[in-house]
């Protein structure tokens, strides 16, 4: 069943491959599957849930695997710190975009602010445990700085702090990994989205995130 998910995913058939996927998670939940097991099946899931567009679902099992993985694997573990990534990854994405009103802002608000909260906890973690250079520092410290620049209620200086960690994290990538390789690219699209976020708000214009 597995093999059959993945095959549908690799083939851009996200729909058929999340219907396998979610009886493969409700088979191995009434076959009583281990914890690591069930982690991995729900961050697979949560990964096809981001790619048919459901990414409120997708939230709720990023978090759900980042609290198993500190459970299980204890908070300085490199799958504790992936999921963690995954998980800022997710509310930050939904943080950001055109600003909506009323409750929907407010928990828009919310996401970024948890999204800065715990990146800024386990960075120093990351950082200490995998190195400077590794993937997943690299990941958080960029999902921090994005959920700076995409909050419009950020300082001024906050707003700096983000541009120079992306900029930071950018010529990382270009250094590890090559300036052709698609994190480079992406890390160096969030600088460029930040710097554009600087100036706008040091002119006194205001900027949207779609």
């Amino acid at each position: 069943m597995r093999q059959l998910g993945n095959g549908l995913n690799e083939a851009g058939n996200f729909e058929d491959a999340l219907s396998v996927k979610e009886a493969e998670l409700a088979m191995h939940r009434r076959l009583g599957a281990s914890e690591e097991e069930m982690l991995v099946l729900l961050n697979n899931l949560a990964c096809t849930y981001v790619q048919v567009g459901r990414c409120e679902e997708s939230l709720s099992m990023y978090r759900e695997v980042f609290s198993g993985r500190r459970q299980l694997d204890g908070e300085e573990d490199r799958e504790t710190l992936l999921a963690a990534s995954n998980y800022t990854n997710a509310l930050a994405k939904l943080s950001g975009g055109p600003r909506l009103g009323g409750l929907a802002l407010s928990r828009q608000l919310h996401r970024a602010r948890e999204a800065k909260a715990l990146s800024r906890k386990l960075i120093p973690v990351a950082r200490r445990v995998l190195g400077q250079s590794d993937e997943i520092t690299l990941r958080m410290r960029t999902t921090y700085a994005r959920a700076i620049y995409e909050d419009s209620t950020t300082s001024l200086d906050d707003l700096r702090e983000a541009v120079n960690t992306l900029k930071d994290t950018a010529r990382i990538a270009q250094r590890v990994f090559g300036g052709t390789h698609p994190l480079t690219d992406e890390f160096e699209q969030y600088f460029t989205s930040a710097a554009v976020a600087l100036f706008a708000r040091e002119r006194g214009d205001e900027v949207t995130f779609s």
